[in-house]
Parts: C-alpha cells; sequence; structure tokens
C-alpha cells in the first residue's frame, strides 16, 4: 500500500510541475508577423549575391569588381540597421528599398557589365 502511495504522490508531483511550466511558458508565445520568411529571402538573396562575388573576384579580369559585390552582398546577411544604431547613432530608413535597388544593381552589373555567364563558363573549364 505504501509503495501505491508514493507513486501516487510522485505522480502528482509531476503533474503539478508539468502544469506549474506551462503557466509560466504561455505568454512567450511569439505570432508570426512574416519577419521570418522576410529574412530567409533576405538570406536567399544574400548567398546568391556573394556567389555573384565570389565568381567575379577569382574568374575574369576585375577581382575589384567581384570584391565589391561580395562588401554589397552582407547587406543582406547583417542586420545592418542595428549595426549602424550602434555604432553611430544612425539608421537607414527604408532598408527594404534599399536592398531591393542594390539587388538590381547587383544582378544588372553581373548580368550585363560583368559578363557572368562568360565567367561562370571559365570557371567550370577550370574545374
Amino acid at each position: 500500500m505504501g509503495l501505491i502511495r508514493n507513486e501516487f504522490v510522485a505522480f502528482n508531483f509531476l503533474k503539478n510541475k508539468i502544469m506549474q511550466d506551462k503557466n509560466e511558458y504561455q505568454g512567450e508565445v511569439v505570432k508570426n508577423d512574416g519577419s521570418t520568411a522576410l529574412t530567409i529571402i533576405s538570406w536567399l538573396f544574400g548567398i546568391l549575391f556573394f556567389a555573384i562575388g565570389f565568381v567575379n573576384t577569382f574568374w575574369g579580369n576585375d577581382p575589384g569588381f567581384g570584391i565589391f559585390i561580395l562588401l554589397l552582398s552582407l547587406l543582406y546577411f547583417l542586420p545592418v540597421n542595428a549595426l549602424l544604431q550602434k555604432t553611430i547613432g544612425f539608421t537607414i530608413p527604408k532598408m527594404s528599398v534599399i536592398k531591393i535597388l542594390v539587388g538590381i544593381f547587383i544582378i544588372w552589373a553581373a548580368m550585363g557589365v560583368g559578363e557572368l555567364f562568360d565567367k561562370i563558363e571559365l570557371m567550370l573549364m577550370d574545374v
């Protein structure tokens, strides 16, 4: 009889502990406001632009252009506004518009001026 009573006490203790933990964490539910999807999209474009910068740095005749594109791709990885606010106390308004304009510039420069497809072909011939 004592063994059953001890198991019952242990069960009640665990049940109360779980209910207490459940009540503590109930207020920490995060709502999805779409920022997660925008962050993923930003990272994907950052990876794409980083790859474009990498190809332009090591294949072709202008490594400076590739390094410039690599530096611009950091805009999509880093929380630039938070870093600017922390270091100099200045933020860029409408950061998403800036990212779109820089992305259009990178694609235009890589496809038209930078001859990206020719450089990719050079890269594949080296491999």
